[in-house]
Parts: structure tokens; C-alpha cells; sequence
């Protein structure tokens, strides 16, 4: 049985609530080993330093004990927007000192974030949803702080990355997250064209008023690849969507959709290269180089086995001129 989400069966550690059931009931055991967690961390002493902590990407629940642990005995929390970390902060019983840190102000926020950790003070960073500095402000943060020597810890959890990967049905042996598309077309097919050859699948953030537009281009770009589109994942209306890039855009139509979205594409389906289209590259190869050279060129070239290309190439010698 999940832990409830209201403030209702709250018990009090230190400064911080988490939610608690009855002693009767079937959660007792698990709220009390919870309880007696929590009050373990909140007894360790927190170092001065900066803390990356992820946050809930919907569903309040979605945060670790470490995190809350930290969060309670910050000095200061600076967040992407300090408006919308007041609910998941209120939600728990958290009152530390909260600060902006964002797009728009980390450049000149920076050393003074820095100069804090350096006095002594222990700093968490957390964005909106998910774990800090995926398409999220920070990066420049944590370079300055490695360059001096500042404590950096990361206190992970949540992430829409991965919780769409996972969930997709997509291999996730190998991925490359991109982030954001660029808003205007001819920039966005630019992008698209440079990732058409990662050997791998594909995690992408997309507006919801920008997902039609997106998938068409992807459709003309990356080809007709499996995709999924996840929305609101661990929220009240999570919907995931799986096809092909073509049919994803052929269902969303000119529909805005709602929520925030995650998109996933699979990997590229290599083309069939038969025997003959390689033995004509090796002819033409042999006359300038060795086989040995040939067949490591022509295997880059094409995609296919090196010893593949090699034993043409012998069947090609051992017919002679």
C-alpha cells in the first residue's frame, strides 16, 4: 500500500513531515521503518557544500528520503522558480530560505552561490521537476564550483528522461538525451539531420503546442522510426502513445496537446547492402589498395562487417582478371 499524499496522518521529525500510516493498518510497518529512516539522516551532520537534488517530476511521493533529508537542513534552497517548489516544499514541512536560480539570472548568480558554499553554508539546487541541470539551468554552476574546489553532491531521483525510456518499449541499451528541439523549423531539421546518425535511440523534451510540428519533421528527417510520446508521466492523466514517428503525427494532428511531453525514438533500421553493391566498391577499391584496406574502408562506408567485406573480396582475387 502507497504512503498517502495528503497532510492528513503527517507525523512530525524534527522539522521535517512525511506521511504516515495508522500503526493498525496494513502500511504500519512501512511507515515506521520510513520514520525511523528519516530521523537516522536528520541525526548525520549535512557538510557545507552545494547539493544537486532531484525533485518529483509529478507525483509528490516521487522523492527520496536523502533529499527530503537535505532539503529540511539546507541553508538555503535556490530554485528554477521558487513559486512552484513552494508546494512541494509546503507539502512536506519544509522551511528553508529560498532563493531564484534560473535561465535568466545564473550568470550573475553564480559567485554569490559560490562564496555561500565557501563560507560554510550548504546550498541545494533544484529546477521545477526532475534532476537539476537536464535542460535546466546549473551547468555553469557546477563547472565554477568543480574549478574551486567547492563540495558537489548529487542526491539523484526523478527523472522524465528516463522514466519515458524505460517505459517506451524502446531499446535502452543505448541513448542520447537532446533536450529541447529548436523552435523554429529550418534550426530544428538542422538539429534532426545531426542526430540522425547517433547510434542510438533518442530522448527528447518537446513544447506540447510544438509536438505536431516536430513529429513531421522527425517524419521527413530521421525517417519512419518506432516513437513514443509520453505526457504527464507520473501525473493524475499519464498517457503514453507508441507507433511509428509517421503514425504518432498522423494521431496527434493539428491537436495541441496538454501536459509535459517526452519523446522517444528507436534506432534507425540499417538497409539491407547486398553482396553486389559491395563487391562493385571493392573492385573499384582493389585497384588503389590492399584488401586488407579495402575491406576496413568499404565496412565503414556501408555499415557492415569488416570480414564480411574481407572474404568478398577473396571470392573476387580467386576469380582473377
Amino acid at each position: 500500500m502507497a504512503l498517502p499524499l495528503g497532510r492528513k496522518g503527517m507525523f512530525v521529525s524534527k522539522e521535517l513531515r512525511i506521511p504516515a500510516q495508522a500503526e493498525t493498518s496494513a502500511a504500519g510497518p512501512v511507515a515506521s521503518r520510513a520514520k525511523e529512516a528519516i530521523e537516522d539522516l536528520l541525526r548525520q551532520p549535512l557538510a557545507p557544500g552545494i547539493y544537486l537534488v532531484a525533485t518529483p517530476i509529478g507525483n509528490l511521493a516521487d522523492i527520496t528520503l536523502r533529499a527530503l533529508s537535505v532539503l529540511t537542513r539546507a541553508d538555503i534552497i535556490y530554485c528554477e522558480d521558487t513559486r512552484h517548489s513552494a508546494k512541494l516544499l509546503s507539502h512536506y514541512g519544509i522551511a528553508a530560505k529560498t532563493l531564484p536560480f534560473h535561465e535568466h539570472n545564473e550568470d550573475r548568480e553564480v559567485e554569490r552561490v559560490l562564496a555561500q558554499a565557501e563560507a560554510g553554508k550548504r546550498i541545494a539546487i533544484i529546477s521545477d521537476a526532475g534532476t537539476p541541470l537536464l535542460s535546466d539551468p546549473g551547468f555553469r554552476l557546477v563547472r565554477a564550483a568543480a574549478s574551486r574546489d567547492v563540495a558537489l553532491t548529487s542526491i539523484p531521483g526523478a527523472s522524465a528522461a528516463l522514466a519515458a525510456l524505460t517505459t517506451s518499449g524502446l531499446p535502452t541499451d543505448a541513448f542520447f538525451f537532446a533536450g529541447f528541439l529548436p523552435a523554429k523549423q529550418g534550426a530544428r531539421r538542422t538539429r534532426l539531420a545531426e542526430l540522425a546518425h547517433v547510434p542510438g535511440g533518442l530522448v527528447l523534451f518537446e513544447a506540447p503546442h510544438r509536438v505536431s510540428e516536430a513529429l513531421a519533421d522527425m517524419a521527413d528527417v530521421l525517417g519512419n522510426r518506432s516513437a513514443v510520446i509520453a505526457r504527464e508521466l507520473t501525473k493524475l492523466h499519464e498517457n503514453i502513445l507508441r507507433g511509428t514517428i509517421q503514425s504518432l503525427a498522423e494521431a496527434v494532428g493539428d491537436d495541441t496537446l496538454k501536459g509535459e511531453i517526452v519523446i522517444v525514438v528507436g534506432t534507425s533500421e540499417p538497409e539491407a547492402v547486398s553482396d553486389e553493391i559491395i563487391e562493385a566498391r571493392l573492385v573499384e577499391a582493389l585497384e588503389a589498395m590492399s584488401l586488407k584496406d579495402a575491406a576496413k574502408a568499404i565496412a565503414g562506408q556501408l555499415g557492415v562487417p569488416k570480414a564480411r567485406v574481407y572474404a568478398l573480396g577473396v571470392k573476387i582475387k580467386g576469380r582473377g582478371p
